[in-house]
Parts: C-alpha cells; sequence; structure tokens
C-alpha cells in the first residue's frame, strides 16, 4: 500500500462497471458501494481483502480498518462451526467459481450469534481479466426466526393432524363396537325375555317342591345346589337385560363412598370364601355426586367382584377413591395374575370373558355392561395390567349427570 493512502480505499484496479457511459466517477461508486445497507466486501484473485463496506460494523462490530488489518478476514468473525464452509466458500470465489446465499453464523464483538447469508461472484475488466472477487454478506436472523417459528407451527399442526386423525380413528371404532353392542343387546334382550319367563315358572314350581321337603332329606342339599344355579341364570338374564337398556335410570344425590362400602357388604361373601383382603381408601371431601346410582353400583359392583375373583388366596384388592377433581375416580387394584397383553383389548367385548375355564365364570358380560353404562353417562374405564402383578381398573364418573329425580306429584 502506497504512503498517504486511505487504508480503507486503496489504489485498485478500477472495475468496468465503475465507470459507465454516463462517466460515474470512482469516487461516487465508491460512495454508492458505501452507502449499501448489506456488508459488502472486494477481494483480489489471491483472496486479500482489499476493500470492505462502513455496513460490516454494523454487522460485525469491526470497522472497515480492523477487516483489512485481518490475516484470517472473514473467518475470525465466523462461528467455528461453520468456519471450515466459509473458508472453503472462499477457496471457491479465488477460483472464479460464484455462489449465493450460504448461511452461516457470524459472531458480533459482542459476543452475539447473527444468521448471515454470503454471495460471492467474480469481477472481471472489459478485457476479461481478473480483478478478483466481490462478497455479499445479508442478515438474514429475522428470516431464520420466521422459518423456525414456521417449522414448528408445522410441526405443531402435523401433531395435531395426527391426534385428531387417532381421534377420528378411536371414534369411529367406537361406533362400530357401539353398533355391535347394540345388536348383541338386542338379541341379549329378545333371549332373555323368552327365557325370563319360563324360567320364573321354573322357580316357582321349584319353590313349591323345596317347601315340601324336610332339610333333613337326603336330596336336600341337591335341592340348594339347583337353587344356586337358578339363580345364576337370573344374573346372567338381568345382565343381557343392561346389555341394552331402554330406559337409563334417573340421576340422584349420593355419597360415593357409602356405595362402594355397601357393595363391600354384598360381596362379604365371596371376599371371605376367596380368602382375600379388601381395603378401601379415599381422598377429597364427601361431596355428593349426582348419578344414576343403580348404574354406578352395578358398574363398581362388576370390577370390585371381578378383582376379588381374580386375587389369589390371601391376596388384597384395593379400592381408591379419589373426590378432589371432576371426574371423581374410583380404582380397584387386584393382585392376580394380570391380563396379557394380546388379551387385553378384547376384554370389553361382550361375551369374552377369562375366567371360561372355571365352574362359575359367567358369560361374559359385565365388563361389557360396565363400559357401556359409564359411557353413557360420560364416564370412561381406564386398564392398566401387568402380567404376574395384578391388574387396576379405573372408573372415571362425572361429579354431576343428568338432573336431579323428582318426587311424585301432589
Amino acid at each position: 500500500m502506497k504512503p498517504g493512502h486511505d487504508p480503507v480505499r486503496p489504489e485498485t484496479p478500477t472495475p468496468a462497471a465503475a465507470v459507465g457511459r454516463d462517466g460515474i466517477s470512482d469516487a461516487l461508486f465508491r460512495a454508492v458501494a458505501d452507502s449499501t445497507y448489506d456488508w459488502e466486501s472486494w477481494h483480489e484473485p489471491g483472496g486479500r481483502l482489499i476493500w470492505v463496506n462502513s455496513a460490516v460494523a454494523r454487522h460485525t462490530g469491526y470497522t472497515p480498518v480492523e477487516c483489512l488489518a485481518m490475516s484470517d478476514y472473514p473467518l475470525r468473525m465466523v462461528a467455528d462451526q461453520d468456519r471450515q464452509r466459509i473458508a472453503q466458500a472462499m477457496e471457491d470465489a479465488q477460483r472464479g467459481a460464484s455462489g449465493n446465499d450460504l448461511e452461516f453464523r457470524s459472531i458480533h464483538r459482542d459476543g452475539q450469534t447473527r444468521w448471515m447469508a454470503v454471495s460471492w461472484q467474480p469481477m472481471r475488466d472489459d478485457a476479461g481479466r481478473r480483478l478478483g472477487f466481490r462478497t455479499s454478506v445479508r442478515d438474514i436472523t429475522e428470516r431464520n426466526e420466521l422459518r423456525e417459528q414456521l417449522r414448528l407451527h408445522t410441526e405443531h399442526l402435523e401433531q395435531l393432524v395426527q391426534e385428531r386423525t387417532a381421534r377420528i380413528a378411536q371414534l369411529e371404532r367406537h361406533r362400530r363396537q357401539m353398533e355391535k353392542l347394540a345388536a348383541l343387546g338386542q338379541l341379549a334382550a329378545g333371549v332373555a325375555h323368552e327365557v325370563n319367563n319360563p324360567l320364573a315358572g321354573i322357580r316357582n314350581a321349584f319353590a313349591l317342591i323345596k317347601g315340601d321337603l324336610a332339610p333333613d332329606h337326603a336330596h336336600y342339599d341337591l335341592l340348594e345346589l339347583i337353587d344356586g344355579e337358578i339363580e345364576r341364570i337370573s344374573s346372567i338374564i338381568h345382565q343381557m337385560y343392561q346389555l341394552y337398556r331402554r330406559h337409563p335410570q334417573p340421576a340422584q344425590e349420593f355419597d360415593i363412598e357409602r356405595t362402594v362400602a355397601g357393595i363391600a357388604t354384598l360381596l362379604d361373601g365371596v371376599v371371605r370364601q376367596q380368602q382375600v383382603v379388601l381395603e378401601i381408601e379415599s381422598i377429597g371431601p364427601s361431596v355428593p355426586v349426582l348419578l344414576p346410582e343403580g348404574e354406578v353400583k352395578q358398574i363398581l359392583y362388576n370390577l370390585i367382584r371381578n378383582a376379588v375373583q381374580a386375587s389369589p388366596a390371601n391376596g388384597v384388592v384395593t379400592i381408591h377413591i379419589d373426590r378432589t377433581s371432576d371426574p371423581v375416580r374410583v380404582a380397584v387394584a387386584d393382585q392376580g395374575a394380570g391380563i396379557a397383553t394380546d388379551v387385553l383389548p378384547r376384554i370389553f367385548d361382550p361375551f369374552f370373558s377369562t375366567k371360561g375355564a372355571e365352574p362359575k365364570g359367567g358369560m361374559g358380560l359385565g365388563l361389557s355392561v360396565s363400559r357401556s353404562l359409564i359411557e353413557a353417562m360420560g364416564g370412561a374405564i381406564e386398564v392398566e395390567s401387568h402380567v404376574g402383578r395384578g391388574s387396576r381398573f379405573t372408573a372415571q364418573f362425572p361429579a354431576r349427570f343428568g338432573t336431579p329425580e323428582e318426587g311424585p306429584h301432589d
């Protein structure tokens, strides 16, 4: 560099574009370049920086004089993870190649990181001689932030679409299940109606026969067995009626903890027979719920009885009542053998039972009826089971469903 010359504006060959047909001067051309918003620089064919505009200070915090003094310009102002890419771009520019919109991270003098995009192209005179190359760097931080926001928004939309699709598929499965349940319910109700009438006749006739025999009769034990089986048939018929209930019960206020205690009393015989311990625990205030009590009682009766029957001798069945939120949750946990993962999706199917080999295994309607009843009142049943560690059924009841049952009118 010659003494007396401005180090920011060294004496260099003037590009052909610097003097146009109207005789634009080199000084005016440099004034235009200095007023450019983007960070502009010119390099000689070997890559050495020979001019940089004042915009570099706004973008990097370094003045043009400081940049001209750098031996590694512009790598000092490039983030470590992008330095190799920019060094390669500078080598490409020295070979006469051009490039556009190469993104990189720039480190400002104050330590802030900004996203930039650099473009470069060779410069030649009218005779085609290489004069070097120029670079133009634009701050794209805001663009990248908007792009990142758009990406996150797109991911969120995709997640919503997936959730909605899964929900639609779930509703479709539920619709098919309800159609199946309705068809089976109609069949079950019809069969139950046809069986109930002759069963009532058998029960009445049997009561007369049993009444004529003394308890010390040789076959009196067989009468007790027959009486129990008639009662079992009656229970199955009742469940079949529940599978297709045409008239839901009215809602009334009651204490769900007291209902659970009443169910425990009803199941006392089964509990003692299975040699199981029944534990009831509850949290939250004793606030009455507004629900069809008979249906709630039937749902919880089925869940608790199943847990007792699934438990080994000396096992513990825990009933946990949580009234601190809406829905009210009643969880019934046993210490039985658990339910296999391939069987778990089918346990709510009508007439499906995991107790088929047992003498009194039932028809597999209990869970199906329970889910039908609880979903009709806006609730749900969740299941968690581990083979060898037991199962946990959680009934979620809305705190209030329907309107209170009105008393008789005058």
